[in-house]
């Protein structure tokens, strides 16, 4: 476990911040010209899978690390954005697992991308994707997963050349200032991932405008294509997981990870390490389901400093989701609990100003009993909670301000009647609310 306060890496990224913007630079100039000082690592990676979307990513990342490493493979891993520690974004691929990089490794790739970067003007993400190349380049594995940070066409990662798979996951509008207002604008910006020749595998998409555009992108550039839905499935029947392709038919354990759209999510990451070159058997796969580990999407907490401060009993439930589209699948999976097992829903939610607040919130209208709005620390752009509970009383939810995640749960347990079943509680909206829980808590991603 990393502490912040003495981790060299993480005095290295504030100082970082402190000389150059925040947010994201929509081009791909910075970060091409840095790399050329490092001698382009990124061009001396093992296969990468490249792994975009609006939701699903960080899931089918992890059932993909999860398939690889089952099949005795070692895996790199980059994710973004981190919940806890920085380190979260750079996982070393070694024999039996991949690690969280070591503070002194993660501190000096630092050091050394800032000096190749010599003060010039650049982004803090476009400096950690350089040490993610630079790491990944030093340490060898067999694979390496890349997740995109925001849209695709100029993220940062998006600078390999030849991935061996390119994914793209469930699309929905989120970030409208960068990537557009309209599904099919953020699937373009999305689709840029995709490159000449190169596979690429297209996940469950809600919308089929949004479907057509990377399918059309995808014979575009001549992509060998699979889409989920058509020439990949996935479906429960007599409590086991069903997956098909065109080649092999696996009758696997349902995941760990809850919600019904976790089937397509693991579908999505099989037929992605298919379609890079690795063989994926059926107890690979099946070991995947079993040990694959994503925190804050539907996160049973069972112990911590926080849920000992619930009411007793209370099953707690901890999402980072934030747009529609996330508060669609959260919901549809608790009233999928709530047929099974009725207890009454509480909902703590925190979440920034860019987001659409009562989209989300919208999806829980009559499966909610109230709601704490609660501040996000973590964040310059957190929405106020008195703005926030009035938010989410305009979606239809019955809502009040409170100061804390720990203040909402002592007042749920406060206020609890004897003899009432213990509730079910979601905290849920922002990844920087997540964060802050799983600090909190004691129980930080390792």
């Amino acid at each position: 476990m990393v502490d912040q306060n003495t981790s060299h890496a993480a005095h290295e990224i504030d100082a970082l911040m402190a000389l150059h913007p925040k947010g994201f630079d929509l081009s791909l100039d910075r970060i091409t010209r840095l790399l050329d000082r490092l001698g382009n690592p990124q061009d001396r990676l093992p296969p990468v899978i490249h792994i975009a979307g609006t939701n699903g990513k960080g899931s089918a990342t992890a059932f993909a690390r999860a398939a690889l490493e089952a099949a005795g493979l070692s895996v790199h891993v980059h994710i973004s954005p981190h919940l806890v520690n920085w380190h979260e974004r750079f996982r070393l691929g070694q024999p039996g697992g991949g690690k969280l990089v070591a503070d002194d490794v993660l501190a000096d790739a630092i050091r050394r991308v800032a000096e190749a970067n010599a003060g010039e003007k650049i982004t803090v993400f476009e400096i950690l994707t350089a040490v993610t190349f630079l790491l990944f380049a030093e340490h060898p594995a067999d694979a390496a997963i890349i997740e995109v940070g925001l849209g695709g066409r100029f993220d940062a990662t998006n600078v390999i050349k030849e991935p061996a798979v390119s994914v793209i996951m469930p699309i929905s509008v989120d970030h409208e200032a960068w990537l557009g207002d309209r599904v099919e604008l953020i699937a373009a910006e999305k689709a840029g991932i995709l490159k000449p020749g190169c596979p690429a595998v297209i996940g469950w998409q809600d919308s089929d405008a949004a479907r057509d555009v990377l399918i059309d992108t995808a014979e575009r550039l001549d992509c060998p294509y699979v889409v989920y839905g058509q020439d990949f499935y996935a479906y429960e029947e007599d409590g086991r997981l069903v997956y098909q392709d065109g080649d092999v038919l696996f009758d696997l354990t349902l995941p760990r990870l809850p919600g019904r759209h976790q089937y397509a999510n693991a579908a999505t990451a099989i037929a992605a390490v298919r379609m890079a070159g690795f063989d994926i058997g059926h107890r690979a796969a099946d070991t995947a389901m079993q040990t694959v580990d994503w925190p804050a999407r539907m996160q049973r907490l069972t112990e911590g400093r926080l849920v000992e401060l619930a009411p007793a009993g209370a099953e707690i439930w901890l999402d980072g989701g934030h747009n529609p589209g996330a508060g669609m699948v959260i919901a549809e999976e608790l009233a999928a609990r709530e047929e099974r097992d009725e207890r009454p829903l509480f909902m703590i939610a925190g979440m920034i100003e860019t987001k659409d607040q009562t989209g989300f919130f919208r999806a829980f209208q009559g499966l909610a009993r109230h709601l704490y709005a609660v501040p996000v620390s973590d964040s310059d752009a957190g929405v106020p909670n008195d703005v926030l509970a009035a938010l989410a009383r305009e979606a239809g939810l019955s809502a009040e301000p409170v100061s804390s995640v720990a203040s909402a749960l002592q007042l749920l347990r406060d206020t609890w009647k004897a003899g009432e079943k213990p509730p079910r509680i979601l905290i849920c909206g922002s990844l920087y609310l997540a964060g802050e829980v799983l600090r909190e808590n004691g129980t930080i991603p390792q």
